[in-house]
């Protein structure tokens, strides 16, 4: 009996996490339980599907891909489900020739973001400003 083959991959965008499994299928693309073709707001979708605008509907349409994503905001989730899905389309298809698409594309669909928030530091309201002072 042959093995079905199941990918689970993550992607991160600032603090938010996605964790895709992908499985033979018929084009079915979930957002914690909800399809992408009703997924709200608009433009986080839009920018979920760019790997499966840039890969085409061949590579996608035999794959099931569902997306659990948790923390950050909605942008954030979307970037990280977006980072989850062109990895996942990678690493089922083993293409090179997709790699380069997605890079040439944007670079960060592939590779991640490293900048982070920089820490809060003492006499002043943030990370950099500080508290004015007056002589009068």
């Amino acid at each position: 009996m042959p093995t079905k083959r199941v990918l689970v991959i993550s992607g991160k965008r600032k603090t938010a996490t996605a964790r895709a499994v992908v499985k033979p299928g018929i084009g079915r693309i979930r957002i914690n339980g909800i399809p992408l073709e009703i997924y709200e707001p608009a433009i986080a979708r839009e920018k979920i599907m760019e790997p499966l605008v840039q890969a085409g509907d061949d590579v996608w349409r035999q794959l099931d891909i569902d997306i659990k994503v948790s923390g950050g905001g909605y942008m954030g989730q979307a970037e990280a489900s977006r980072k989850a899905t062109a990895n996942a389309l990678l690493k089922w298809t083993k293409s090179s020739r997709l790699r380069r698409v997605f890079v040439e594309y944007d670079r960060t669909m592939v590779v991640g973001d490293p900048r982070r928030k920089e820490p809060k530091k003492f006499g002043g309201p943030g990370a950099r400003a500080r508290d004015q002072k007056s002589y009068r």
